[in-house]
């Protein structure tokens, strides 16, 4: 059965699929959020997640100052909001390092810091930042267990202290992202998090006792949000949770967060006595993971037997119940990349869809 909450008033007015998102549960989020901190100064969150100028104007608003992206079209979607302080947690190579100078330029109100693992890219950077007459700030990306980006504790320093005297560069400190950990027992989850921060904090203090600054420690998602902050030195970079999806839900029962982004979708065909095909293809939900993509709650034992770019075949002997033309509301299992996939959202408040927000941080440039 449906929860209340899905149901909208006015659901029958908004073509399909649609991405729809609850406002009310956005913002008990973002309260919840704010709460397990104890204090808006020791978030960074990520904006990858909603990707939306008004979430963000709303974080502000609700004293958060610190942001961080994966992208320079996210960067600037947070400095035209407001934000003071911006994170950019990729490598900048190629074009994108003269692009991270035109936003800094374009936007003087904003603190603007990147990271980096390598030190070919970081010369560039120097380079080009010198000439134009810039200093940004650097953080060295660690890895610490999940192999994706970083460089190894053991040989930070040597690149930190390498950075520290580049010109047009500033020492901004150390970037750690344990995507990797994401155990559903928190007590499991909790010694993985604790050990893999352990080199972290051992290659601070070997920083600082050799003379060096190291003004921040940016660690952490939403997995390891509760956990990184009993830290007393660190700035936490939860994400997913300000929209919150089925598959954190599912795996992570400690973490305290609403699902508050949901698909609206159609039945638009039956080919079957027990099949229905959904107009919610590859193109409304994120397909990378495995199924279940996505939950039904009015078809909770419904198998996926077709998943094309625009079409979601079910096999269900409920099928009888659902004509062409029925609605279905789903939550989907991974919220990030399938907001990516919408243009815009549909905004609900008090139960009927209001607005039509441009999602503005999808695409890769904006105007930078």
């Amino acid at each position: 059965m449906v929860a209340d909450w899905m149901t909208l008033e006015n659901e029958a007015e908004v073509a399909s699929p649609a991405l729809i998102l609850h406002w009310e549960r956005v913002e008990e989020n973002l309260r919840r959020m704010i709460s397990m901190a104890g204090d808006p100064a020791r978030l960074r969150p990520h904006i990858k997640t909603h990707k939306l100028p008004q979430i963000v104007a709303r974080q502000i608003e609700l004293g958060i100052t610190k942001f961080k992206c994966a992208t320079i079209a996210e960067a600037e979607l947070a400095a035209s909001s407001g934000a003071v302080d911006v994170l950019l947690a990729t490598q900048q190579v190629g074009p994108n390092i003269g692009r991270l100078l035109q936003l800094i330029r374009s936007f003087p109100d904003t603190h603007f810091s990147t990271i980096t693992d390598s030190i070919e890219p970081l010369q560039e950077l120097s380079r080009s930042a010198t000439a134009a007459g810039l200093k940004v700030d650097v953080l060295i990306d660690l890895d610490v267990g999940q192999g994706r980006t970083g460089i190894s504790t053991d040989v930070a320093a040597a690149l930190y202290r390498e950075l520290a005297v580049l010109p047009g560069i500033r020492a901004g400190g150390l970037h750690a992202y344990d995507g990797h950990l994401h155990q559903k027992d928190l007590d499991e989850r909790t010694v993985t998090c604790h050990a893999a921060y352990a080199p972290v904090e051992r290659l601070k203090n070997e920083l600082i006792s050799a003379g060096f600054c190291v003004p921040r420690l940016v660690v952490g998602g939403t997995p390891t949000f509760p956990i990184h902050m009993q830290r007393v030195d660190v700035e936490c970079s939860p994400g997913t949770c300000a929209l919150w999806d089925a598959g954190y839900g599912a795996n992570l029962p400690d973490l305290d967060f609403l699902p508050a982004a949901t698909l609206l979708a159609r039945v638009i065909s039956r080919p079957k006595h027990n099949r229905l095909c959904l107009d919610l293809g590859h193109k409304a939900v994120a397909s990378e993971m495995p199924h279940p993509r996505l939950v039904l709650p009015a078809l909770p034992l419904a198998k996926v037997v077709i998943h094309n770019e625009e079409h979601l075949v079910l096999e269900t002997e409920d099928a009888q119940n659902f004509p062409v033309g029925s609605i279905l509301h789903g939550i989907p299992w991974h919220i990030c990349p399938t907001v990516a996939l919408h243009a815009r959202v549909h905004v609900a408040k008090s139960g009927r869809v209001t607005e039509l927000w441009p999602v503005v941080g999808r695409t890769r440039f904006i105007s930078i």
